[in-house]
This record gives C-alpha cells, sequence and structure tokens, in this order.
C-alpha cells in the first residue's frame, strides 16, 4: 500500500454500475469522517467513488483482484475497496471479502452481506477493510497480519467466517460465508440487490392487459355466479395457478433462465443460485401486482355493482365477503389477461430481473466504451496527421 503525503489516505469506491454505486455513493457522504473518528491520530481520508464495470466478462476472483490491482496502480489511490452486487464463489463457498494488505486492495461481495439493512453492513465491511488496510501493520509493510483484523466484521455477522487462501493468489485474507444459512443470506441479498419492485412499472402494459380484463370480468354476471360459487381453496388455486403462469411467461418470454455453459460443480451451484433468485424476484414483483389488481378490483366493485341486480343474478345477497371474494378471484383472472399482455413489453425491463441479463449489459458498456476510445483514438492520430500534413505537404505524400 502507498503511503499518503500529508496524512491523507485517498480511498477509491470501485463500485459496478447501479446498486453498488448508489451504495458508495450514499456511503461516501459520511465515511471520511467516520474514518477520520475510528482511525484518530490525526488521519484524514478522501473518499472517491469510481463507477466502472469491473466484473464485465468473469466472476473469477484472481481475474477480478488484477482488475483492481491494476485499476488502483493506474490512480493516485491509496486504498481501492471494490463493490459488485454478483455472488462470488470461491472453492464451493459464497465470498464476503477478499483483502490484499500488499496492494491495498478489498473485493467485497454485496449479497452476502444479505438484504436487510444492507447499506449499514455494506458501510460497516467498507469501514473494516479500510481500517485494516490503512492499519500500522499494513502500512508498515510487514505483510498481512497474523490475526485476522476484521473479526468483529466477521462476529457481528454469522455465519460470516475466514477462509484459507492459495499462495499463488493475491488477497492475503477472505471471509466466505458457507451452508443453508450462509446460502440464503446471499439468495436474499441478490434478491434485493435485484430491487423486484423495479418489475412491476417494467409491466405497464401487462398491467394495462390486467386492468382492462378485470374492470370487465367485474362487471360480468357470469363471474360474479363463479366467484359466489368457488370455495376458499378452489380461489387458491386459481391465485397460485394465474401467479404461477404470469411467472413462468415472464421467465420464457423475456429469456430470463440463466444456462450455465460450463459443467464444473461452481458453475452448476451459480446457475442454480441465479435462477432462484430470478424466480423468486419475479415472484415478488407478480404477487405486488396481484396485489394491486385486488384493490383496484375491490373498489372498483364498490362503485359500480348494485345489490339488487347481483343478488338477482346470484341469489346470494351482496356483502363484504362477496365484494372480497369477487375481487379476488377477478384478480386471478385479470393476472392471466397481464401474462398475454407481458408479450407487448420491452425485454429489457423484465430482464433487469436477472443477474445474468445484467452482467451482459455490463459486457455491453464496456464493449461501447472500448469502442468509443478507440474512434476517439483514430480522431487524434487523424487530426495530428491532418495538422502535420497541413505543416509540410510532403508528410501526405508518404
Amino acid at each position: 500500500m502507498r503511503v499518503s503525503s500529508q496524512d491523507v489516505t485517498v480511498v477509491a469506491l470501485l463500485a459496478d454500475p447501479d446498486a453498488p454505486t448508489e451504495i458508495a455513493q450514499r456511503m461516501a457522504q459520511t465515511l471520511p469522517t467516520r474514518l477520520a473518528d475510528k482511525s484518530g491520530q490525526g488521519r484524514r481520508f478522501d473518499v472517491e467513488v469510481v463507477s466502472e464495470p469491473f466484473t464485465s466478462g468473469t466472476e473469477d476472483l484472481p481475474t477480478l483482484m488484477r482488475r483492481i490491482m491494476d485499476r488502483g496502480s493506474a490512480e493516485n489511490w491509496d486504498i481501492v475497496v471494490a463493490l459488485t452486487d454478483l455472488p462470488l464463489h470461491t472453492h464451493g463457498r459464497k465470498l464476503v471479502v477478499d483483502l490484499s494488505y500488499e496492494h491495498g486492495l478489498a473485493l467485497v461481495s454485496l449479497p452476502a452481506l444479505g438484504g436487510l439493512r444492507l447499506q449499514t453492513r455494506a458501510r460497516r465491511a467498507v469501514e473494516e477493510a479500510v481500517l485494516g488496510l490503512a492499519g500500522p501493520r499494513a502500512a508498515g509493510g510487514e505483510g498481512p497480519p497474523s490475526q485476522p483484523l476484521l473479526g468483529p466484521f466477521a462476529g457481528r455477522l454469522t455465519p460470516i467466517h475466514p477462509d484459507p487462501i492459495g499462495e499463488e493468489e493475491t488477497a492475503d485474507l477472505r471471509y466466505v460465508v458457507s451452508g443453508p444459512r450462509g446460502y440464503l443470506r446471499v439468495l436474499v441479498g441478490m434478491i434485493r440487490a435485484n430491487r423486484p419492485w423495479r418489475l412491476v412499472p417494467g409491466l405497464s402494459k401487462a398491467l394495462a392487459a390486467a386492468l382492462a380484463t378485470g374492470a370487465v370480468a367485474t362487471v360480468n354476471s357470469t363471474t360474479w355466479s363463479l366467484a359466489a360459487a368457488l370455495s376458499g381453496p378452489r380461489l387458491v388455486i386459481a391465485m397460485v395457478g394465474s401467479v404461477g403462469l404470469m411467472i413462468g411467461w415472464l421467465i420464457v418470454d423475456g429469456e430470463l433462465w440463466h444456462r450455465s455453459t460450463e459443467s464444473s460443480p461452481e458453475a452448476r451451484q451459480r446457475a442454480r443460485l441465479y435462477n432462484a433468485s430470478t424466480v423468486m424476484t419475479v415472484g415478488i414483483g407478480v404477487l405486488v401486482c396481484y396485489g394491486g389488481l385486488i384493490v383496484i378490483n375491490l373498489a372498483w366493485a364498490l362503485f359500480i355493482l348494485n345489490d339488487r341486480v347481483f343478488a338477482s343474478m346470484t341469489r346470494t345477497p351482496l356483502h363484504a365477503t362477496e365484494y372480497w371474494t369477487l375481487s379476488w378471484f377477478v384478480a386471478s383472472v385479470a393476472t392471466v389477461g397481464g401474462a398475454l399482455g407481458s408479450g407487448l413489453e420491452s425485454d429489457e425491463a423484465i430482464r433487469a430481473a436477472a443477474y445474468s441479463k445484467r452482467e451482459q449489459e455490463r459486457r455491453h458498456m464496456l464493449q461501447d466504451d472500448h469502442r468509443d476510445q478507440s474512434c476517439r483514438s483514430v480522431g487524434r492520430r487523424w487530426m495530428g496527421t491532418r495538422t502535420a500534413g497541413e505543416a509540410n505537404p510532403w508528410l501526405l505524400r508518404w
């Protein structure tokens, strides 16, 4: 780690686009003060946020650490903490944080911190990583400490624990999660990073189709008779079937199912994790839409239905139970109509709920950046030749 002048430690938060960048920008507002208070000795910290898709095209830990190291060596940074929302694996375990004291680097996988209080947990992880990398042992160049410096961090966020590191790896200290609790923590963290509530406005055409279907079904006397005749278990079956149909249609139509091209156990484990998070993310979004349909259908029924007409058609008085049953059943019917309407949506809105698709977007973003840089480089060379040719026409002849 480089030693800063004037007791100012420059910390770079290298964050993947989307959620990691937002988390980094929020914590950067208070991080310098918190680090200065905790470190003492009059040390000051300058925190910079850099949003780059540094995980594009790979989930290999050594490759990512080399990328972070190369990126940090090109800048005047003392410590680099990289944040990603990808679930990273090492020897069958889920990575939480990798630290390199020699190079002043840390890599944090946000899903391993879980889905609750993510901002607070991410801030704590970054604080302890920075303080560990900026500590006396790290600054003195004596190599990695014999005892983990992130012990309090691991203790607060069990089942996080240290993990051995190979001799040829860049990292000096690593924390992972394992077992069923660790799998559940990473899965919830992936769903949180996916932000399933963003799927709701992305399904505007599907919601429009569902609302239209529900409005028509609410005033249909056949729907009244069916709703009055259905028992509770059948209403539940109708709800589960319609929601399941909607989830399956969105995944198939949006090509959200992740198929691994590798045959290794880790690749298969990643694929299962991706697909589980995608199904649950889409499921949460669809359930939110379903609940909204029930509320809207209930309001529409209260406004439009007449108790005498309803009783004459169904031979059942229109009470609160009938309003609720009708709205519930109509929501199931409308969800099926919404599934058909979702075929009109653009794939981008739906694919935002899948990790594999967001990784492809990062790769495309990086390719576009490289293409733009190449164009600018060619333009500069052409302008330089043109300027030299204007000064000496013989250069153009050569």
